[in-house]
């Protein structure tokens, strides 16, 4: 076989720059520390090392949507810790308010208070998060969810939407509720029905606290009566009680419902109980009418209009109590949100904490892919880096190593 001078530099200059290529890509990983730093350097590798890259910058993406949801959610709750406070200074005034022994200038300082209760209770519906986006607009959250009328009526103009945010691939968790849920569409009385002294009553009969004792009862009294019952009383507390077509409510045996109510005593039929006190007169009644609702702000319009009246003490009695109904509605509606909050809340922390596990198991897992072991690099660099040296002194012997040279 022949054995050229030109193949001889061709041969050493290839391995020369071979082993300088594979210098340079070590000198890389070491300067880097990364053992795959472009795709070529190990393709399965790096398919392995993007597939963890996306599911790392997935979970980040996430964690950065919880936190985000916590500030939000962390703030509703506290506006709304903020309407209970309100809501339960109005109950107290309002249970003041009954008191026979308060002059009408008293009533008047209650109503003027109970006046700055609302006209805070509105800034507070309409409180936004640290983006400006209000809290109870459902997803209507460019604008002012709540304007208060010259009226002192308070009007609505969110939606009934709610925004929610991704926090997993298939989860996602509601950061914020529609002010016509927590503070409108509030159900009046005990929840099931609003039992009312008649307007024209001249007795001093009260209507207190009434509830649903028999649900199934109730239900289809509801249904058979249309929705409203009319309580009649005659002289000497009789009582009877009719539909809202007039005809008499029967019990299961086919007789009139009724009776005979004495002072302190209450109605019971249909599933349900009316404690009352105080005496009716004859033509006295008392109106049954379910499926009610009525918003927070109302409930304080009535109680400051009722204060101001100068109502009789009987009068104001009855229209206070219908309105501390619908203000326990009210606390009601704002305690089952702050426990959906904390629902909430307590996802996203889980959520939170899962991640925070899979970071450090993806980021392991992605260090093995890609990353070079520095001790192992180092050992090559230098090893490298000696062959290199040799394989040029090599060649500058060999080079002149030549046919010519050695007949000279």
């Amino acid at each position: 076989m022949r054995i050229s001078t030109s193949w001889q530099f061709q041969q050493s200059l290839s391995t020369m720059l071979n082993q300088q290529s594979a210098l340079a890509n070590t000198q890389n990983q070491v300067t880097t520390g990364k053992r795959i730093n472009v795709a070529s350097d190990d393709p399965t590798g790096a398919a392995q090392a993007l597939s963890l890259n996306h599911i790392l910058a997935s979970n980040a993406q996430y964690t950065s949507n919880i936190d985000a949801a916590n500030t939000r959610l962390t703030t509703e709750g506290g506006a709304l810790d903020s309407v209970t406070s309100l809501l339960d200074r109005a109950r107290t005034l309002a249970l003041n308010g009954i008191n026979g022994s308060l002059s009408p200038s008293d009533r008047q300082n209650m109503a003027t208070e109970l006046t700055q209760i609302r006209d805070q209770l509105v800034q507070l519906a309409n409180t936004t998060d640290t983006n400006g986006a209000a809290l109870f607009a459902g997803t209507s959250t460019t604008t002012a969810p709540f304007t208060k009328n010259s009226d002192g009526t308070v009007t609505y103009n969110g939606n009934d939407g709610q925004l929610n945010t991704a926090v997993g691939s298939s989860l996602q968790v509601p950061i914020g509720d529609a002010g016509s849920t927590v503070f409108m569409n509030l159900p009046a009385g005990n929840g099931s029905f609003v039992a009312s002294a008649g307007s024209a009553n001249t007795g001093t009969l009260i209507v207190g606290d009434n509830s649903v004792t028999d649900t199934n009862a109730w239900n289809a009294a509801k249904i058979s009566t249309g929705g409203a019952i009319n309580i009649t009383f005659a002289a000497g507390g009789a009582w009877t009680a009719t539909d809202a077509s007039g005809n008499a409510i029967v019990d299961s045996s086919g007789n009139p419902v009724g009776g005979t109510y004495t002072d302190g005593g209450s109605i019971s039929f249909d599933g349900m109980s009316i404690n009352l006190s105080g005496t009716p007169a004859a033509g006295d009644t008392i109106g049954v009418k379910t499926d009610q609702s009525q918003d927070v702000f109302s409930s304080l319009n009535n109680l400051i209009t009722s204060l101001g009246s100068g109502a009789s003490d009987t009068q104001l009695a009855n229209s206070i109590n219908r309105q501390l109904e619908s203000i326990d509605q009210a606390e009601s509606s704002v305690t089952n949100t702050q426990v959906l909050i904390g629902n909430r809340l307590n996802t996203l922390d889980q959520q939170s904490s899962a991640y925070s596990d899979l970071n450090v198991t993806y980021t392991s897992a992605l260090s093995d892919v890609q990353d070079v072991d520095p001790y192992t690099a180092i050992s090559n660099l230098s090893l490298q880096s000696s062959a290199l040296q040799a394989s040029q002194q090599v060649f500058a012997q060999m080079k002149s190593m030549t046919l010519f040279n050695y007949l000279k």
